[in-house]
């Protein structure tokens, strides 16, 4: 007997419900929001920044989870002299 197959379905469905929306709210969403906030940081309104802000600060937990690992710094210059 395997252990999925003594649980109800009803149970299953509201685990894998579950599931999807953590995954969505701590991988997808900041994912995507980090990338949109990389393309438009420069030339982003007001209006907007704040609203990205906000978007920031509801999906922090998910953003905390990328920062290691992504880096947006810009590339040095090469100046020639």
């Amino acid at each position: 007997m395997t252990i999925l197959s003594g649980l109800s379905n009803e149970f299953l469905l509201t685990a894998g419900l579950y599931a999807g929306i953590a995954g969505t709210y701590l991988l997808v969403v900041p994912l995507a929001l980090l990338f949109y906030v990389r393309r438009r940081w420069y030339i982003a309104g007001s209006i907007e920044r704040t609203l990205l802000y906000g978007l920031v600060f509801v999906f922090f937990p998910g953003m905390l989870l990328f920062s290691p690992f992504l880096n947006f710094r810009p590339q040095p210059r090469d100046i020639k002299a």
